[in-house]
């Protein structure tokens, strides 16, 4: 990214930090200190209310997700719970708003209570803004918002895409946390443990945009985007299991990549979150090319000089790596004798391998699975115990990826 870009997102973001805080929202750093703010600010009977109000959501149902994002409306819950979204929105605000000074009309999909939108509405007032949602609750806090800030070149709808049409083309489409909607979905696994490439299976992909909603969602988007028109989406893909079925969705509706996927790493006040990527389509044009392979992680090669290193504690391994670069540490390590080992295969095909063994570099244990998960433990002979100790324990769990 140029020095200009980087110029541009900061200074979008301090006007995005001036915005944030009309409506009433706070950063936080410090878990004690949110909840506290949260416990001072609502009363025992609005947190009891907001909690159960998640646990429905949690449920997946679209009566109770819709209920939620109604009740957080309020103008006293709203500010405590999206106060959690701070620093999301500084992240990803102003990369979106890049993208927004030369389009006439921009549509914000899933634009929830218009905090964004109104942000882009403001920044840019000679482009006209459409803020979409199937929440009334937040449709109409958005539009209370919109007016107190004397926006006239904003407007927002209640809407749900896959029922009732869209009030014509885009030359922005911006959908943001608000196509996938199935969190918790894994995604569609690779073709086998020892790898983290996926065949091509229409069955397999249409049943991914089936239960996470996307397939219909973009069908729509992509016939009401304009020609020569973008579209910027940022969903929680990060997950390789998650990221290539959404990558093909979007390539299926012939949109292609105009820049790099940018991944993006933000706080929910301690907790990190890394969502994404954010990717910036087009409809046609021969575009970048898409990556289907595990993005570069922090995991380190191993170390053949660990061998001879000291370890003070018995239970300090000589190397762990949790990331996608652990498959290819294990596949390096010298001399590997398998001692112990077990690949299981679920009715649906998903599988997972546990493996204990001894290389050169020491004992071992290796785990991976079809949802791109890897961990490469090595300690020396000190600690071998204690790889067999976790083997066991996964042998009796039998975990189901």
């Amino acid at each position: 990214m140029s020095r200009d870009a980087h110029d541009e997102i900061r200074t979008a973001a301090s006007d995005l930090d001036a915005h944030l805080a009309l409506w009433g929202l706070r950063r936080f750093t410090s878990d004690p200190a949110y909840f506290l703010w949260q416990r001072q600010t609502l009363s025992p009977q609005e947190l009891s209310t907001l909690h159960a109000h998640v646990e429905r959501k949690r449920r997946g149902s679209e009566a109770e997700e819709i209920a939620f994002y109604d009740a957080t409306a309020h103008p006293r819950i709203l500010p405590v719970l999206y106060s959690q979204r701070y620093e999301y929105y500084l992240i990803v605000g102003p990369r979106i708003a890049m993208h927004i000074p030369l389009a006439s009309r921009v549509l914000d999909f899933g634009c929830g209570v218009g905090i964004l939108t109104t942000f882009y509405a403001k920044r840019y007032p000679e482009t006209s803004f459409v803020g979409l949602d199937r929440s009334p609750g937040s449709i109409e806090r958005a539009r209370q918002q919109a007016l107190a800030l004397g926006l006239r070149n904003v407007r927002f709808d209640c809407v749900d895409i896959l029922r009732d049409p869209l009030p014509g083309t885009f030359d922005v489409i911006v959908a943001t946390h608000a196509l996938v909607q199935a969190e918790q979905d894994p995604g569609v696994p690779s073709r086998d443990w020892t790898t983290f490439e996926r065949k091509m299976d229409p069955r397999a992909q249409h049943a991914f945009e089936e239960r996470t909603g996307i397939g219909g969602r973009l069908d729509r988007l992509a016939a009401s985007l304009a020609p020569g028109g973008r579209m910027i989406v940022f969903e929680k893909t990060r997950q390789l299991s998650r990221r290539v079925p959404f990558q093909r969705a979007l390539a299926a509706r012939g949109l292609s990549l105009m820049e790099p996927p940018v991944p993006l790493r933000y706080h929910l006040v301690e907790e990190v979150s890394d969502d994404g990527p954010l990717y910036v389509v087009r409809r046609g044009g021969a575009g970048i090319a898409w990556d289907e392979g595990p993005e570069p992680d922090e995991g380190r090669p191993v170390d053949s000089a660990m061998i001879t290193r000291h370890v003070t504690a018995a239970d300090e391994p000589l190397y762990e790596n949790h990331y996608a670069s652990a498959q290819q540490a294990w596949e390096r390590l010298r001399g590997r004798s398998i001692l112990k080992e077990r690949t299981e295969v679920q009715p649906d095909g998903r599988q997972w391998h546990a493996e204990l063994g001894q290389a050169e570099e020491g004992w071992y244990l290796y785990c991976a699975n079809t949802f791109d998960q890897r961990q490469l433990v090595i300690t020396d002979s000190q600690g071998a115990g204690l790889l067999e100790t976790y083997y066991r324990e996964i042998m009796e769990g039998s975990p189901a990826p």
